[in-house]
């Protein structure tokens, strides 16, 4: 099947140029001793800000001074629709900026910047899920001076590129062993099933009877990258999921490797002992590990599902970090892996940028997608989403994975046993004064 058509829209290589004023005013707060910020508004997205670096008057702007990323906005075909739809008031979208001198954030409620000026930009998006298109590159006028030549003027370049998905949909919770499918539009396809099970804490290999067992000499790989706890107190552990395809071969796992435990004097996972996920695929009649999750529950006012993912390129290299963020555990919300700056896709929270080789093709390299670039490119812009329901919530993940982080089935299934993993999370990381539902308890626990 054909992946779904996104397209990225990036508002980068901000600059403000303000002339000096013949006559000073005091209620005026110059750029050149105070910070500029903007905020970035399209219509159905949440808002993003962004520092706005000064460029005195007398300075050229150089090609390539700035590069940074300063608002990134993903929209779906759905999106598209809905933005292109005309009304009595407009007939294109409009991306919005506010310009503001001063610092950003708000003070009681007040905001703390002071209005500058602003600009719209319309944006014609016909065509741009094939074909990268740039709206504007350059300085633009901005503020009530604008048609005198007076103004400030605000150096910007915003375009759209296409950015096609793979979407993948849960039929049911992953703890049911569920089917997912591949969806395009109204038509879904099944691709993998998943299947839940408590792994023997005692087994460090977690080898899959569909696999050949793997040498001695590997056997203790698993036990390096997670703790067996032995503690009688409270805990969840030896949770997996694996994800099959449709001829039963497993192409994908999430194995809990460290169990999640209440911290001493508490009924929650605490930041600084948190419970572990290794993500795996398969490679040489065994599993090799792909990355690792990390979960625990945060306190104070945010009481959210923390996260953080790092991707293991090899046994001997150092973990690479490629999010760590925080999801409501009320709301849910999206976990997301996005390497290209700001972003719209709402996780909450921080995403932790990085240049990561990808790690060796599969093993199997069935090659079912056939549009990835492994391994000869390294991780960048957006990789992969996944939906995540609050607490007590019915969750059935929807997956977005870059098509371009996509070689073949494994890939595919590699996020989906994340999106798995860190949907699961949610119920590991639930306050131990709270019952699971009876699919998450291991019947071994209530014998003897």
């Amino acid at each position: 099947m054909d992946p779904c058509p996104f397209v990225r829209i990036t508002v980068g290589n901000l600059a403000l140029k303000i002339p000096v004023a013949s006559k000073p005013t005091r209620s005026v707060v110059h750029p050149s001793s105070s910070p500029c910020f903007c905020k970035i508004e399209l219509k159905n997205f949440h808002m993003q800000t962004a520092v706005v670096p000064y460029i005195p008057p007398e300075n050229q702007l150089a090609e390539n001074q700035l590069q940074t990323p300063a608002a990134t906005f993903y929209l779906s075909k759905a999106d598209i629709d809905k933005l292109a739809a005309k009304s009595i008031f407009s007939t294109k979208p409009c991306l919005k900026i506010a310009i503001y001198t001063g610092r950003g954030g708000s003070t009681c409620g007040v905001n703390s910047g002071r209005l500058l000026g602003k600009v719209s930009l319309p944006l014609d998006l016909a065509g741009t899920e094939s074909r990268a298109c740039v709206f504007h590159n350059g300085w633009i006028s901005v503020g009530k001076e604008a048609n005198k030549g007076s103004s400030a003027q605000l150096h910007l370049n915003v375009k759209a590129e296409p950015d096609p998905r793979f979407v993948f949909q849960f039929d049911g919770e992953p703890e049911c062993s569920p089917q997912v499918f591949q969806i395009r539009g109204n038509i879904q396809q099944p691709v993998f099933t998943c299947k839940f099970s408590f792994r023997n804490t005692g087994d460090r290999n977690q080898r899959s009877r569909s696999l050949q067992s793997e040498p001695s000499s590997s056997r203790s790989w698993l036990s390096s990258f997670g703790s067996v706890r032995e503690r009688s107190g409270k805990e969840r552990k030896g949770w997996s999921i694996t994800v099959h395809d449709l001829s039963g071969s497993p192409v994908a796992a999430a194995s809990m490797v460290t169990p999640f435990v209440a911290s001493p004097g508490s009924d929650r996972v605490s930041r600084s002992n948190p419970g572990s996920w290794l993500i795996l695929r398969p490679g040489d009649g065994t599993w090799k590990p792909w990355g690792r999750l990390e979960a625990w529950r945060e306190r104070g006012s945010s009481d959210g599902l923390g996260y953080r993912f790092e991707l293991i390129p090899n046994m001997s290299a150092a973990a690479i970090v490629l999010a760590e963020s925080t999801l409501s555990s009320g709301k849910g919300g999206k976990f997301v892996i996005d390497l290209g700056g700001n972003n719209s896709s709402g996780a909450n929270g921080r995403i932790t940028p990085a240049s990561a080789t990808s790690p060796a093709c599969s093993p199997r390299s069935s090659g079912d997608f056939g549009y990835g670039l492994w391994p000869y490119s390294v991780y960048r812009g957006f990789v992969m989403s996944a939906g995540v329901e609050g607490e007590g919530k019915c969750s059935k993940p929807c997956v977005e994975v870059s098509v371009q982080h996509v070689n073949c089935t494994e890939d595919a299934a590699a996020f989906v046993a994340l999106a798995a993993a860190i949907d699961l999370s949610m119920d590991a990381c639930r306050l131990f004064s709270q019952r699971l539902r009876k699919e998450l308890c291991n019947p071994q626990d209530f014998l003897g």
